[in-house]
């Protein structure tokens, strides 16, 4: 039996089973998740949510829904008669030099998003490089911003679309939105936690305009930020608790290796506000050609993102190619607001995890819920 999850290559059997065959984590796809004879697989950084069911292996599903006892697949795993195992670890090339890396960076990028089929796509758009060069590649899809009023993002997208003459769709977030969204996030993606629930909340509720205006998939800009060096604990990360190693590199990777479980969130959200997801920065070949990235060109001088923005110069104005922009969960005020809430509810902030306890009242459940994530 082959069943495949995906677009175009992703879903390509033939591709899968050389991989599986020669150990290529990288086999130039934008993930996979299924059966292929008798195997089932997930891709080395899980870009498509699977899951098992842990009392019955014979058991999957691509949402936690069906199953009595959900567990996710692990990236880079496959699972049949012979049992559970690794199959595809990420590689830790070597840098080539500067030029070749930058290069190899700006190919990748220019083709993955100029390959996106722009029939039926909207994007989320927060103003920034990532989101901006992904909308560079789709010139006639619609972007779309969430956030409440005065947020940080919606002024970026404002600014940035001016700047590269789009269509910006707004999407105005009220105590309503959220109060309504939470329970509904939680029942999609499984996560309960604030933090989760605070990244999912603006994905979720553009999502959910852009379906209700006809589009039924939604161009984003994941995978930038952990590829290519967007966090401000890798500036300089000796000094930084926040991470392990003490290179650039080193704390690169381990952001990578976060992937997996923000994709399945996102997706898992994305999907069931009726959209599926498009993210042409995790493509195989850009994954490749980060990965190869000397640190000094995810982080030099305190500018992150700095092979990133090389290649977004000439798909985006220069004003937005330069641009900083703050995490979805600040930028869109979403995190500030469900705060306010929790305390209007009567969670105040000197008890333990105030809001994780409001999310768990919003959605009819003991504190903590059994299960948390």
């Amino acid at each position: 039996m082959t069943d495949f999850d995906g677009d175009g290559d992703a879903a390509d059997p033939a591709v899968v089973r050389a991989a599986l065959a020669d150990g290529d984590p990288l086999p130039g796809t934008d993930g996979f998740a299924g059966v292929v004879d008798g195997t089932l697989v997930r891709d080395v950084l899980g870009r498509r949510p699977l899951f098992v069911d842990a009392d019955d292996p014979d058991r999957w599903s691509r949402s936690p829904d069906g199953l009595e006892r959900p567990r996710s697949l692990p990236a880079g795993h496959a699972l049949d008669g012979d049992g559970e195992r690794r199959v595809w670890a990420l590689p830790d090339p070597d840098p080539p030099g500067d030029e070749a890396a930058l290069g190899a960076v700006a190919d990748a990028v220019d083709t993955s998003v100029h390959a996106v089929d722009p029939d039926g796509l909207a994007v989320a758009f927060s103003g920034g490089v990532d989101s901006a060069v992904v909308a560079a590649g789709v010139p006639g899809a619609p972007l779309y911003v969430a956030g409440f009023e005065g947020a940080h993002d919606v002024a970026a997208a404002r600014d940035a679309a001016e700047a590269m003459d789009r269509d910006l769709r707004e999407v105005s977030l009220s105590h309503a939105d959220l109060e309504r969204a939470v329970p509904e996030i939680v029942a999609a993606t499984g996560r309960r936690n604030p933090m989760d629930v605070a990244i999912a909340l603006p994905l979720y509720l553009v999502a959910e305009r852009a379906a209700a205006d006809g589009y039924d998939r939604l161009a984003v800009g994941q995978g930038a930020d952990e590829l290519f060096g967007g966090y401000a604990k890798l500036v300089d990360p000796a000094d930084d608790p926040r991470v392990d190693a003490d290179t650039v590199r080193g704390a690169r990777r381990e952001t990578v290796a976060t992937l997996p479980d923000q994709l399945e969130r996102d997706v898992l959200a994305l999907r069931a506000a009726g959209v599926e997801p498009v993210a042409p920065l995790l493509h195989d070949r850009v994954v490749a050609a980060a990965l190869a990235l000397p640190g000094h060109l995810l982080v030099a001088d305190g500018e992150r993102k700095v092979a990133l923005r090389a290649a977004a110069e000439g798909l985006v104005p220069e004003r937005v190619r330069s641009a900083e922009k703050k995490a979805v969960q600040y930028g869109t005020y979403v995190s500030r607001e469900l705060d306010r809430l929790a305390r209007q509810a009567g969670f105040k902030r000197r008890m333990d995890d105030h809001v994780g306890r409001y999310v768990a009242d919003l959605c009819g459940e003991e504190y903590p819920p059994d299960g948390d994530a």
